[in-house]
C-alpha cells in the first residue's frame, strides 16, 4: 500500500506543479505531451485525478498530523 501512496503523492505534485508553471507562466506539461487534445495528456491528467481521489479517501489515516 506504500507504493500506491508513494505514486499517488508524485502524481499530484507532478500536478501542483503543472498548475503553478499554468498560473505563473502560462505554460501546461500538456504542451510537452502532444497538446491538450492529446490521449497521453488526457491519461496523465485522469491519474492525477484518481491521486486526489485516493488521497483524499485515504489521507487521515495515513497522516500523523491529521490523527486526532
Amino acid at each position: 500500500m506504500k507504493s500506491v501512496h508513494m505514486l499517488t503523492f508524485l502524481l499530484l505534485i507532478i500536478g501542483g506543479l503543472n498548475w503553478l508553471a499554468v498560473g505563473v507562466w502560462g505554460w501546461s506539461i500538456s504542451s510537452l505531451l502532444g497538446g491538450d487534445s492529446s490521449m497521453l495528456t488526457r491519461v496523465v491528467y485522469i491519474l492525477v485525478g484518481l491521486s486526489a481521489v485516493v488521497e483524499i479517501i485515504s489521507h487521515k489515516g495515513k497522516c500523523k498530523e491529521c490523527v486526532m
